[in-house]
């Protein structure tokens, strides 16, 4: 079975753990990494054989352009992360629809592919958002990966549904793919990659993942660019939770990851939906 293995192209300065530390404003102020790390996740890939799914924010394809081109011409979709990388709940549907638009238009005019999946900054569309796949419908989006059915401080809707699944709006449907979960004493377990991938050991998230698949689903695998960078700089004047959540077992992600391509079997997110749909 075909899993979706995606990445959230950012980077380190950016995450929503360090906001109120480092606001849009200073991003400038901060050495650009993203390339090189996103560099260290395609070697990492063309070693596995396998393609994926890069969310590029809209804020890096307008700075390292090449990027955006670099990731087409190794064969990866290209997707949308939105432009400025703020929550979704934070803004208005304008606001919103603006964002969405402006970056899906940035990336295929780089890319040359058509952008037809999104990925909301930190899983944000919630029930905040109700406008928010309407939006993504009526702006040329076929497939979402915002929801994440989970408890979160910052994001999540742990009553939504854990599989692939159809949302119908008002201007048409859009398909979800949630990032995985698997259920432990009637809790949602977040399994599906970035901080925790680094926080579970291997062998746990092994065994969760593979546990999805014998179900009959495929699972959601995300990651980002900075966590196979552990040598970034450190963000003085952060909270304690929010370094916790940042900088554990970075040195550990590379090697976790290739264990991982080797154990599973990986494709772009749209293949993945696109399979199902014929097996349907």
């Amino acid at each position: 079975m075909r899993n979706a293995f995606t990445i959230d192209v950012e980077d380190y300065f950016q995450v929503a753990a360090f906001a109120k530390t480092i606001p849009v404003g200073d991003w400038d102020k901060w050495e650009l990494r993203v390339e090189g790390s996103t560099e260290k996740i395609l070697a990492i890939l063309d070693e596995a054989g396998v393609k994926g799914t890069f969310f590029v924010l809209g804020w890096i394809a307008e700075k390292v352009p090449q990027l955006v081109k670099r990731i087409a011409a190794c064969g990866h979709t290209v997707a949308s992360h939105g432009t400025s990388h703020q929550f979704v709940y934070s803004q208005t549907e304008a606001e919103f629809r603006e964002d969405v638009k402006t970056a899906r238009k940035m990336l295929q005019d780089l890319s040359g592919q058509a952008v037809v999946s999104y990925r909301a900054p930190m899983f944000s569309i919630t029930k905040k958002t109700p406008w928010a796949h309407r939006v993504l419908v009526e702006e040329g989006y076929l497939y979402d990966s915002s929801v994440f059915p989970i408890h979160h401080d910052l994001y999540g809707n742990p009553d939504a549904p854990t599989r692939i699944h159809r949302i119908e709006t008002e201007s048409g449907p859009l398909l979800e793919f949630p990032p995985a979960i698997v259920k432990l004493l009637g809790q949602n377990i977040p399994v599906g990659g970035g901080g925790y991938f680094r926080l579970f050991p291997f062998t746990i998230t092994r065994r969760m993942l593979k546990s999805i698949n014998m179900a009959g689903n495929p699972f959601m695998f995300y990651l980002h660019p900075w966590e196979v960078d552990p040598d970034q700089p450190k963000v003085p004047g952060a909270p304690l939770k929010s370094r916790f959540r940042h900088y554990l077992n970075l040195k550990r992600t590379a090697s976790r990851l290739q264990r991982l391509l080797q154990t599973f079997s990986f494709a772009p997110m749209e293949e993945v939906l696109g399979q199902m749909r014929n097996e349907k």
